[in-house]
Formats: structure tokens, sequence, C-alpha cells
């Protein structure tokens, strides 16, 4: 898989099916930072979480704190999973084949292990994207439900039949009601929604990858070519904010390519007109100044 068009094929095409593969998708992104990954390399990470899997109790009891648990002893305690603030200046800490072989990473890719393991071993598991800490859930999202909104803040995680949440940043720590609280509070200054809860589909958690990888590579402008390559996978996405082909165009222009970048603005420029004519205008005039860059 070192082709770079195969692979993008591949992952489009993977993110565009019913059950999408969410281990698979994130080796996928990995290549892209790792060209020479491989075939090889995406089998060997899968057959590590397949490993991983292979360590945990068949159904622990105790039922979804009983998976939290056992899960966590394997992950967070044995095999030293977790993350540290220095782990969000690395673009390592974003890609899966570099979380599995040094077991730090990002929460979100910290989660996608959790989740994927604990998937493989029969877990009811979930992803649970709360804004600014991605976090993991064990047990049925559906017993949130109307009492457990209503009641949500009075005890402790996994009371009233709703799932137990975890931190995989740090190792596998049950989070009670006011944990998950305060994760919110502190990125948003508001108190957490039941509607928070919801579990998340792994093409978001996908797009929330690359927008980390984006905002990486935001602060190191010498490696626009990361950011370029994040953009490219997220437009290759289903779902996906229209913005990101006029951020694609400056990325263009910036690097350089200034005929392309520019046609990709004017482009934009066309779909902006049917809402905000003005917006449309200043496109035109960005794309105009970006070819006379031509000259």
């Amino acid at each position: 898989m070192d082709d770079v068009h195969a692979r993008r094929r591949r992952f489009a095409a993977e993110a565009r099916a019913e059950r999408p593969d969410l281990a698979l998708l994130c080796l996928l992104l990995a290549g892209e930072a790792e060209p020479d990954l491989g075939e090889a390399g995406l089998d060997a990470a899968q057959i590590e979480l397949d490993r991983l899997a292979g360590l945990l109790p068949y159904r622990p009891a105790d039922g979804a704190r009983g998976w939290a648990r056992a899960v966590a002893d394997l992950l967070g305690d044995r095999c030293g999973f977790h993350g540290v603030p220095a782990d969000y200046r690395r673009l390592e800490s974003s890609l899966l084949p570099d979380v599995l072989r040094h077991r730090r990473g990002l929460p979100i890719l910290l989660s996608v292990v959790w989740m994927e393991v604990a998937r493989r071993a029969g877990a009811p598991v979930h992803g649970v994207a709360l804004p600014g800490h991605f976090v993991v859930g064990f047990g049925d999202p559906e017993a949130y439900g109307r009492e457990a909104a209503e009641t949500y803040g009075q005890g402790a995680a996994g009371a009233y039949g709703r799932p137990v949440l975890v931190d995989p940043f740090d190792r596998g720590r049950v989070l009670t009601d006011s944990d998950a609280d305060l994760l919110v509070v502190g990125a948003t200054g508001a108190p957490l929604d039941p509607s928070m809860l919801r579990p998340a589909d792994p093409r978001d958690i996908v797009l929330r990858i690359l927008n980390n990888i984006r905002a990486w590579a935001a602060a190191r402008p010498e490696r626009s070519d990361v950011a370029l390559w994040a953009v490219d996978l997220s437009l290759l996405l289903p779902r996906h904010p229209a913005r990101l082909r006029y951020d694609r165009a400056q990325l263009l222009v910036q690097r350089g390519d200034f005929a392309t970048g520019a046609a990709e603005m004017e482009a934009y420029a066309e779909v902006v007109a049917a809402v905000d004519e003005e917006a449309a205008e200043s496109l035109h005039q960005q794309a105009f100044a970006a070819r006379a860059l031509l000259n």
C-alpha cells in the first residue's frame, strides 16, 4: 500500500462503507505520514490489536464496570498505555501504529486502542466525543434515556443503568459524573449536556483526528505538507465542512501552487455565491491575487 492514490481510494471506500472499520481508517491515515508502512504494517497493527484483545478475560463479572476495569487493568496498568501533556506536541501521537508501538498518544487515539481491543473481546464499547477530551463508554448507550438525562450529575458514573465512562489518557480511570462535567466545563465553560454522551460515529472520530493533525501543522508552517494531506483525507469523508475546500486552496497557494489554488478558490466561490455574494466576491479577489503571484 505504498501508492498514495491506491491508499486514498481504499480510505474513501472504507469511509463510505455501511460499517466502517475504525482501526483500518486510522491505519490508512497513518500511511500518509509513514509512506513505508505498507500492507505488512497495516496487518501488524491489526494483529497487535487482536493479540491485546486475546489477553482480556471472557465476559468479566459486573457488566459494564467489569469490562471497564478489565480493559483498564490490561491497557492502562499492565501495558502502560497513557498520555502526557507533551504528547500534544507530537504528530506521532495521532498515528495509530506509533501509539501501539510506544503506548503513548492523544486521548482520541488512546480511545481508539481501548475501543478496538475491547470490541474484539466482545465488550459493549463506544467512543464519546466530549468537547476537548475524547473518552470511552462501556455499556449500552441507549440506557442513558430520559431519566438519566434528568438526573445526570447526581451519582457515580454508571448509575441509573448508564454506561461507564473511562479516560484512556489517564490509564482508563473511571469518570464520575462530576469528572465528566468538569472536563466539559474546562473545554467550553458550559456544563455537560446529555447529548454529548451519544456514541461517536467512526467517520466523525477520524475527522476529529484529522482536525487535530491540521491544528498541529497550523502551528508549524514548515509542515504544510502534513496540513495538505490531512485536508485531502478530510475531503474524502462523506461528511465534512464545506470550508475545507477553501482551506485546501489556501494551502496550495501557501505551498506555491498558485494556479491550482486559485482555481479551487474560484470553484469554492461559486458554491458560496448562492448564499453570500459578498464573500464570493472576496474569494474571487483572493484567487486573482494568487494568480498574480505567477508573474
